[in-house]
């Protein structure tokens, strides 16, 4: 197995940790569960620390694309620009969650008026993917 196959398989894990980690947040307001909300919040700081291997690799996964015939550089180089801000999106989305479910287990009052917004920040993240 090349880089090129090892980015493959790691860089779709911050896409779809942070899916799954939205539905369960839904599912947590749905049923007004704080084990269901702190749940996505575990998952979106997963989905932030799944960048880093994501990341890692992409430069290995690049030299080896490069080599194929007919691959244009101007693709390569507007995923790896896209790639690079939605990990600056999830990085933040990831440490916002150390704050929400520190919040939540605290049980701050402040936990209830930061959860809406991180859905809504996650929704926006996804416009980077």
């Amino acid at each position: 197995m090349n880089q090129a196959h090892f980015h493959l398989i790691v860089n779709h894990l911050p896409i779809i940790i942070p899916i799954i980690g939205l539905i369960i947040m839904i599912s947590g307001f749905i049923l007004r569960s704080e084990i269901v909300k702190r749940t996505a919040y575990g998952l979106f700081i997963l989905g932030a620390l799944c960048i880093i291997p994501a990341l890692a690799t992409g430069e290995g996964a690049e030299e080896i694309v490069e080599r194929i015939p007919n691959i244009s550089k101007s693709y390569i180089k507007q995923h790896e620009e896209m790639a690079e801000t939605f990990a600056i999106t999830s990085y933040i989305l990831g440490g916002l969650s150390l704050i929400g479910l520190w919040a939540n287990v605290k049980q701050k009052k402040i936990s209830y008026i930061i959860e809406f917004p991180y859905v809504v920040f996650c929704l926006l993240m996804f416009l980077f993917v």
